[in-house]
C-alpha cells in the first residue's frame, strides 16, 4: 500500500488536514503517516483539534516551538529528515504557509520524496510576512500544487509556474469541506454565551494574533482602542492567542473587549455561526467568516484573499482606533452577497483524486 506522510504544526492545518485524512481512512487505498511539528504545542492550540476533528494520533510529535523561524525551520528539518528515511513515504502532503509546511517541503524534496502543496499559489505581496516567504518556497519546490481559487492560479502563472514541471490544480479550499462538516453539529447559542460568559443577543467576534500585530506596541494597542469603541455598542469575545496574551502583558495594553482562553474548532464555529461580524487578522477565520456568511474587518495592510475584499465581504482596515470602528459601523448597514461560489464545489474530494492520479 502506498504511504501518505503528512507533516502539520498549526490549527489551520489541522483543521485542512482532517478533511482528506478522513477520506484517505474511508477509502482504504493509501496509508498516512502524519506528523506534528509541534508549532502549536499546548492543548488549546494543538490537542484539542486533534479530538475535535477526529484526525488519528500523530505517529511522530517533533515538539519544537518557543523559539524563531531560522531555528524552527532548522531543527524541523533536521528531525523530519530521518523519520523521511525510516517511513519512505510515497508523497509528503503539506499545507499552507507556516514553517512546518516549508521545512516539510524542503526535505522532502532534497530526498527526491514528491511533495504535494494544499492551499498553494496564495499572494499576499507582503516579503515582511514569513508566511509569504514560507508560500513561495514551498510551491517552487512542489511536484502538484493545490490553488483553492482562480486568482492563486493566476498568481502561479504570472511567476512563470507553467514553465515549470509541477501539476497546477484549481481544487477549491478544502476549509469549506470542514466548516460544513460541523455545521450540522452546532450546539445552542444560549449554551455558548453561559459558556463564555458573555450577555445579550448579539456580539462581534475578534482574533489578533499575527506578529506585525503583537510586536508594535503602539499598533497593538490602536486595535484594542478600536475594538473598545466596538464594544461600546455590542460585546466584542476574543480567544485570546498566546502571543497576543504575553504582548498586551508586556506592553501594559488593557481591554473592555471579552477576552477568552483559546477555544478548539468546534467553539470557534458555533462562536462564527451566531456572531454579527469577524475583525481578525487571520488568513484562515476570513474564510471561515465568509462560509459563515459574516462580514469581516481585515486588520491588515492586504490579504491573499483577494476575492473577498473585491465582493464586498471583507475590508481591509489599518492598526487604527479610529478606522477600525468607523468600517465596523458602515459595514453593518451594508447589504452582502454571500450566494457566490468562491471556493469550489468538493475541494476534499477533487484534491484526494488527483493524489491518487500521482500515487498509481
Amino acid at each position: 500500500m502506498k504511504k501518505i506522510a503528512t507533516v502539520l504544526g498549526a490549527r489551520p492545518q489541522f483543521i485542512k488536514a482532517a478533511v482528506l485524512s478522513r477520506i484517505i481512512r474511508e477509502r482504504e487505498e493509501f496509508q498516512e503517516v502524519i506528523i506534528h511539528t509541534g508549532q502549536h504545542f499546548d492543548d488549546n492550540m494543538s490537542e484539542i483539534f486533534f479530538r475535535e476533528l477526529g484526525i488519528p494520533p500523530a505517529a511522530y510529535n517533533l515538539d519544537v516551538n518557543r523559539v524563531g523561524h531560522g531555528a524552527m525551520t532548522g531543527k524541523m528539518m533536521e528531525l523530519l529528515e530521518p523519520i523521511l528515511e525510516r517511513e519512505k513515504p510515497d508523497l509528503v502532503l503539506v499545507y499552507g504557509d507556516t514553517n512546518s509546511t516549508m521545512a516539510g517541503a524542503l526535505v522532502a524534496r532534497k530526498m527526491g520524496i514528491p511533495v504535494a502543496h494544499v492551499e498553494a499559489g496564495l499572494r499576499s505581496g507582503n516579503m515582511k510576512m514569513p508566511e509569504e516567504i514560507n508560500r513561495i518556497v514551498t510551491d517552487r519546490i512542489s511536484n502538484i500544487l493545490f490553488c483553492p481559487t482562480e486568482q492563486a492560479v493566476k498568481n502561479l502563472e504570472e511567476e512563470g509556474f507553467r514553465a515549470f514541471d509541477i501539476r497546477i490544480v484549481q481544487s477549491g479550499d478544502i476549509m469549506k469541506d470542514s466548516v460544513a462538516f460541523f455545521k450540522d453539529r452546532m450546539g445552542s447559542f444560549r449554551d455558548l454565551r453561559e459558556k463564555y460568559g458573555f450577555e445579550g443577543e448579539k456580539f462581534t467576534l475578534a482574533t489578533i494574533h499575527r506578529q506585525e500585530n503583537t510586536n508594535d506596541p503602539s499598533q497593538l494597542a490602536a486595535i484594542f482602542k478600536g475594538l473598545d469603541a466596538i464594544s461600546r455598542k455590542t460585546t466584542v469575545v476574543m480567544p485570546l492567542h498566546p502571543r497576543t496574551k504575553a504582548a498586551m502583558k508586556e506592553f501594559g495594553i488593557e481591554t473592555r473587549v471579552l477576552l477568552i482562553d483559546p477555544v478548539g474548532y468546534a467553539d470557534m464555529q458555533q462562536l462564527l455561526h451566531f456572531c454579527e461580524m469577524v475583525v481578525t487578522d487571520s488568513g484562515g477565520l476570513q474564510k471561515e467568516a465568509y462560509f459563515h456568511k459574516k462580514p469581516c474587518l481585515v486588520v491588515r495592510p492586504q490579504t491573499e484573499w483577494v476575492e473577498l475584499i473585491e465582493h464586498g465581504l471583507a475590508r481591509l482596515v489599518r492598526a487604527d482606533a479610529q478606522q477600525i470602528p468607523a468600517t465596523y459601523d458602515q459595514m453593518c448597514v451594508q447589504v452582502l452577497n454571500f450566494d457566490l461560489n468562491l471556493y469550489g464545489m468538493d475541494p476534499g474530494e477533487t484534491i484526494y483524486e488527483e493524489i491518487k492520479q500521482l500515487l498509481i
